[in-house]
């Protein structure tokens, strides 16, 4: 690939990949519900340790090879590289992922709109209004889907530099602006001071084991590892960036993120009496659409905005998750651009007409397999068995199979003697045990 990123790019791009819609619902209540800024110091130590370690192995698989995910593990392999390139299908989680996720977004699209018009008053309307779009309106989700899924497509279809890199370059400032504003806004509320209570104070009484698995978890999935996102984007670093900084600085910017997004959300909840232990889609969608609903016109104003955050921060995660496939099509195969996202897309929109199918009442039954529905079994397989599976993989051939020297020779640059042995330790023998301890925990709580 000609195509390289520019090291602010980089970053940027990354960080879109890693920030997304979890940042809005699961990574402000785990940290509410688990010590506050505790629980923050916990995740932090962890990402340095686990999620920035396995985060520089696919780093350094992507960028010694300067190839897809399947080629890489086949390129850099001594020997037995047939066996090593099927860790490289892993992408395949990523396909996964993002023919549901691009549903989730369609909702955020839907109610974007709503924003406009009467949203509902109380959470008793608000539910049943967020239960009837998953339940009945089979029109709206696949329109809304359909819409994000050829935004997707078509900024995939515009390459590195012109399609990925120019998204992100304008939406990521834009989305911590638009955050920034309504932080700003927050500040004004007397739920703020809840809301930085529940979030920045310290009790670690209430960390435990439990504590420890949700932040490992965390710090593991908040970096994009196990996709092959990292593995593909860093086949397209410049050969002048500084890896180190620049992981630094995108774990920055998703804790940063993170931290807004959760300020923003539990003012709100706090104002107007919301419920501050729900998460997932239930706290956006359900709850703090109904205390938009009470502010009157500015509650539209806000909802909107929020709408449009989010939207952003969801587009940037799903443009991450094309690319791995189409790159290896392309590379593989010799297909065009076009022609690679065109058979991927006939998956995507298969697979994700499929979810929108398995949540409809009158549908649901006929795609429903081992107890899950469609929907649930595609996150289920790419969260806790695929993902896992492509870190881990990545850790043990890092440690194990490359080369000491190679490594020791590309990360010279950025890293010193004693930081690279301290990492190189923790890829070999930390990672991939915390890796099979998230892995196990996910699987036994699924």
């Amino acid at each position: 690939m000609n195509e390289k990123f520019s090291r602010i790019g980089f970053i940027l791009v990354v960080a879109g990949s890693a920030v997304g819609l979890g940042n809005a619902w699961k990574f402000p209540t785990l940290v509410g519900q688990n010590g506050g800024s505790a629980f923050i110091l916990l995740y932090i130590i962890l990402t340095l340790c686990v999620g920035s370690t396995i985060f520089l192995a696919e780093l350094s698989i992507g960028k010694l090879s300067e190839k897809d995910p399947v080629n890489a593990y086949k390129t850099l392999a001594p020997k037995h590289k047939k066996a090593w390139s099927l860790v490289g299908y892993t992408m395949i989680g990523a396909i996964l992922i993002i023919s549901f996720y691009s549903i989730i977004i369609g909702w955020i699209v839907k109610y974007f709109f709503m924003g406009f018009g009467s949203l509902p008053t109380d959470i008793n309307s608000s539910k049943d209004a967020f239960e009837s779009l998953l339940l009945k309106d089979f029109l709206s989700q696949i329109l809304c889907f359909s819409f994000v899924f050829f935004i997707t497509f078509f900024v995939v279809s515009k390459g590195i530099k012109n399609g990925i890199e120019k998204l992100n370059i304008w939406m990521m400032p834009t989305l911590f602006i638009l955050l920034f504003l309504m932080l700003i806004y927050s500040m004004s509320m007397d739920g703020f001071y809840e809301a930085v209570k529940f979030l920045f104070v310290p009790n670690f009484e209430a960390l435990n084991t439990n504590s420890v698995l949700y932040a490992l978890g965390l710090a593991f999935f908040s970096m994009s590892i196990g996709a092959g996102s990292i593995i593909t984007y860093s086949a397209s670093i410049n050969d002048n960036t500084n890896f180190l900084k620049s992981t630094f600085s995108i774990i920055f910017i998703n804790i940063l993120i993170g931290l807004m997004m959760g300020l923003i959300v539990f003012t709100f909840i706090f104002e107007y009496g919301g419920d501050p232990s729900q998460q997932g889609p239930g706290l956006i969608f359900i709850s703090l659409t109904s205390l938009f609903a009470n502010m009157g016109v500015l509650g539209n104003i806000l909802a909107i905005t929020f709408f449009i955050a989010l939207f952003f921060a969801g587009l940037t995660s799903a443009v991450s998750m094309v690319e791995p496939s189409a790159f290896h099509l392309i590379n593989e195969y010799k297909f065009s651009r076009k022609k690679a996202l065109i058979l991927i897309g006939i998956v995507v929109y298969l697979l994700g007409t499929i979810c929108i199918l398995s949540s409809l009442s009158l549908t649901s039954d006929y795609f429903t397999f081992f107890d899950k529905s469609f929907f649930d079994l595609l996150d289920y397989l790419a969260s806790n068995i695929i993902m896992p599976l492509g870190g881990f993989f990545a850790a043990i051939f890092v440690g194990f199979i490359l080369k000491k020297e190679t490594l020791e020779i590309f990360f010279s640059h950025c890293m010193s003697k004693k930081v690279f042995e301290i990492w190189y330790f923790f890829v070999r023998f930390i990672a991939p045990v915390a890796v099979v301890v998230i892995m196990i925990n996910s699987l036994l709580k699924a």
